[in-house]
């Protein structure tokens, strides 16, 4: 059987981060990970070819040479799975599907035509597939109500993937989260029960990386790393042992939830593992906000108490904020601004609020009859996919302006400057690492961009340089990755500007105001 595994085209969002590949020469931040697990959950006397179109567009020598296509995709990546669903039924090669978006919409892959939807976790719906398969049936659909053991999760089949163009590998630990989040889809795909692997099988997954020769950034991609802390605590022990018996190879990044702050154990093992940078949830910092969607972690703690001390401890802050939350008040942009602005968090990434099929949101929303598209296809460029409870211009206006301050060149890199300052560094010497040639390349042209050719930056760039090498030097680092950052952020807050407004005039020209 030779199996075309295809990973479809993410649109430009906060994550895509292109003008930063540019600069290093890469194509993509991350690979798909679901795909080449998969690819290890298939039988291994197959043949695989897997194309990202992210990286690089398939033949029609690869269609020709297929006979079973299989498509992942998140909502985010709808149009360019539906155009591959499409060409495969062109061309007579059978389509399986899966991953959250047709897990959370199958109607959309049996309309363009998907023979077979693999929905919810392969673990218990590849053999499904398979057995499917090996009876001859044509097509079909495979679910599965409870949750798999990820005990048994093979190494992922990371030898199919171009490493040279990713910046970043991906592994997973855990799946699910303990919270209830209201508009979170986590918990609707993955369960609140987190489910862990051993250490031993993530310790197998990072010695194959370092077989293939890997030696940069990995992104544990887990939606809360720490939803199990007594399982993470039990790995990141026996983590910190093999990283220094290989030299630490590797720089993790992670998301987790606020209450990260609240355990001193795990911030430590963390960074002594190697983790430098962590994702937070935070949202909004309107109390009532966060108590209405339920994330009621986030409201144990001053936020920005609870910010300060993870970046003390030494994990550069990355942190997500929401408006358009129900009964929220007006000036809900401006207030995230100046808790950014307190808290020195140099990627901010923001949206409004969009409701996930499947959600507790989406039920309540669509109930309430206050639904007004179907959710897919959604990203930072997009407008609410439901009717607010205050007016939607208001909304846009706030969101368009605060995305377009936060990201002012000057008051960004004041930004990374503060938070480089306050950054804390891991005890004990980490062996020295030579930037490769690419990295050499992509931090003369940031010093080109922001400390010669921006006269806005010009001045600040030289003396927040000198300034950090005097009372942070070890941060140097850290401060140039978000300085570097900003040359996406500078260029996406034009592109959010423009779509979210053109969508504003065309919306209000619609209902005749």
């Amino acid at each position: 059987m030779n199996v075309l595994l295809f990973s479809p085209i993410f649109p430009k969002t906060f994550w895509s981060f292109e003008r930063v590949l540019n600069l290093i020469g890469r194509k993509v931040l991350l690979p798909p990970l679901g795909l080449v697990t998969v690819a290890a959950m298939l039988p291994q006397q197959w043949n695989f070819r897997l194309v990202d179109r992210n990286v690089r567009f398939e033949s029609e020598a690869d269609w020709a040479w297929a006979d079973l296509a299989i498509i992942s995709a998140m909502m985010v990546q709808k149009d360019d799975f539906l155009h591959l669903i499409r060409e495969g039924v062109r061309r007579g090669v059978k389509v399986a599907v899966g991953g959250p978006y047709p897990t959370s919409i199958p109607e959309d892959a049996l309309e363009a035509g998907a023979d077979y939807l693999v929905l919810d976790e392969g673990e218990l719906t590849i053999p499904k597939f398979l057995a499917a398969l090996a009876a001859g049936e044509a097509s079909g659909v495979f679910r599965a109500a409870e949750k798999p053991d990820v005990t048994l999760t093979p190494v992922p089949r990371f030898d199919l993937l171009e490493l040279d163009a990713y910046d970043s590998m991906s592994v997973q630990f855990s799946r699910g989260c303990p919270f209830q989040c209201e508009f979170c889809d986590i918990i609707v795909l993955y369960g609140r029960k987190p489910r862990t692997k051993t250490p031993e099988q993530l310790l197998a997954e990072l010695q194959v990386l370092v077989d293939l020769g890997w030696n940069r950034s990995v992104f544990v991609v887990d939606d809360n790393f720490i939803g199990n802390q007594r399982n993470v605590k039990r790995m990141l022990k026996q983590l910190i042992p093999w990283m220094q018996e290989h030299g630490f190879p590797f720089r993790f990044t992670t998301e987790a939830s606020i209450n990260l702050a609240e355990d001193d154990e795990l911030l430590e093992l963390m960074v002594e593992a190697g983790f430098d940078s962590v994702f937070l949830g935070i949202e909004t910092p309107d109390e009532e906000s966060l108590a209405l969607t339920q994330k009621f972690q986030n409201n144990r703690k001053p936020l920005h108490e609870s910010c300060l001390k993870i970046t003390r401890a030494g994990l550069r802050l990355l942190a997500g904020f929401i408006i358009g939350f129900d009964n929220e008040k007006a000036g809900a942009g401006g207030r995230i601004i100046r808790f950014v602005e307190q808290t020195a968090i140099p990627d901010a990434m923001f949206s409004m609020l969009q409701a996930l099929p499947g959600t507790a949101l989406w039920s309540r929303l669509e109930k309430e009859n206050r639904l007004v598209a179907m959710g897919t296809g959604m990203n930072q460029s997009t407008l609410m996919n439901f009717r607010p409870t205050r007016p939607i211009e208001q909304i846009a206006e706030e969101y368009v302006e605060a995305f377009w301050e936060l990201y002012e060149p000057a008051r960004f890199m004041r930004r990374c400057y503060r938070h480089a300052l306050d950054l804390g560094m891991p005890k004990g010497k980490r062996p020295f690492k030579m930037p490769d040639l690419p990295e050499l390349r992509g931090l003369l042209k940031i010093i080109w961009l922001q400390g010669v050719q921006r006269p806005e930056t010009r001045f600040l760039f030289w003396s927040q340089l000198w300034n950090l090498l005097q009372r942070n030097p070890q941060a140097l680092g850290p401060y140039l990755t978000v300085c570097a950052h900003g040359e996406h952020f500078f260029e996406f807050r034009e592109e959010i500007r423009g779509q979210i407004r053109t969508q504003m005039d065309r919306t209000l020209a619609t209902a005749g105001r």
